[in-house]
């Protein structure tokens, strides 16, 4: 089978806008290669090997690669990307001198060609992800492991928001909490926190893709009793769907949020509403030039900051709710 591919090249702070729009024009699969200049060390704390080499990518620059089946109106996907791309711009997200292009190649060339860079990869101290079709085994007991199938959704821990989530959540989770993960993509982070001691996790999205990724991810940690996947958003649970089989009960304990400044900003009274006094909010995915905006509107919002975590560019809140 033959696809069409579209390659943007962007900015490293524009990726996963651009790569959700990919996803919502119907794309098949979407690749991100960011800087592997010599001017960003990679992180080898916790043993990680890299199979890929560093590339020629400008510092700070990405390649966005989105497929589309041979039937897809490509032209007018593009026309439509495009417009949403410009649009960044009025969010104050800068997606830089943008350059498209376009080729057709076969599926052999990307379907899976993917999976052989995406190793076991130990995040923390207690976390290792491990894609489903590598083996792996853990070099200690206490060494927790979170079987993977991204698919099509979000979330393969290779990412620096992601990586940092999980060690976030490490930080924070110290048994039997409920949790709510706005924006669950592939659920790796409602998977993360039960292995931490979670009690239960509410994992929304509203995308129907990563819905059902993250609840085939669920099932693959034999976690169908402690994760409930729903589509919504944390304002349509405030607002209540008639649905009583969440798992959780309102207030929780910590909500986790890995999503860019920009959303994290739409919702941060709802999060206030759904969690308990003193309850900790941990907002991730935030790029380095939007951390002061996001660290106001937390504490005007009633959040005390009680961390700041980082990871090359990007920043997670740890964010408790004044009492």
């Amino acid at each position: 089978m033959l696809w069409h591919e579209i390659t943007i090249h962007t900015t490293e702070e524009a990726v996963e806008m651009i790569s959700n729009f990919l996803h919502e024009a119907g794309a098949g699969g979407v690749s991100i290669e960011e800087s592997g200049t010599l001017n960003k060390k990679r992180d080898t704390s916790y043993g990680q090997w890299y199979e890929l080499p560093l590339n020629d990518i400008p510092e700070g620059q990405a390649e966005i690669k989105g497929y589309f089946s041979e039937e897809a109106p490509v032209e007018d996907i593009l026309k439509e990307v495009k417009h949403r791309i410009e649009e960044l711009r009025d969010y104050d997200i800068d997606p830089g001198e943008v350059r498209y292009e376009f080729k057709t190649v076969n599926e052999d060339e990307w379907a899976t060609a993917w999976k052989q860079y995406f190793k076991p990869l130990r995040v923390s101290d207690k976390l290792t992800i491990k894609p489903t079709w590598e083996d792996y085994t853990p070099e200690h007991e206490s060494e927790k492991i979170i079987e993977l199938d991204p698919g099509m959704a979000f979330g393969t821990g290779t990412h620096p928001t992601t990586a940092l989530c999980l060690r976030t959540l490490e930080k924070v989770v110290k048994g039997g909490e409920e949790i709510i993960d706005v924006g669950t993509g592939s659920g790796i982070l409602a998977i993360g926190a039960v292995l931490l001691g979670a009690k239960h996790v509410l994992a929304l999205d509203l995308d129907p893709v990563a819905v059902s990724s993250a609840r085939e991810n669920a099932d693959l940690n034999q976690m169908q009793s402690q994760i409930t996947v729903k589509e919504s958003d944390l304002l349509g649970l405030l607002n209540g769907s008639g649905d009583e089989e969440l798992g959780i009960k309102l207030p929780v304990n910590i909500i986790v949020a890995n999503i860019l400044a920009e959303i994290i900003l739409m919702f941060i009274d709802d999060v206030y509403q759904a969690l308990e006094p003193g309850g900790v909010y941990i907002a991730s995915g935030i790029y380095k030039n939007k951390v002061e905006i996001v660290q106001q509107a937390l504490e005007d919002s009633g959040f005390d900051i009680e961390d700041v975590c980082r990871d090359e560019d990007w920043v997670a809140f740890v964010a408790r709710k004044r009492s």
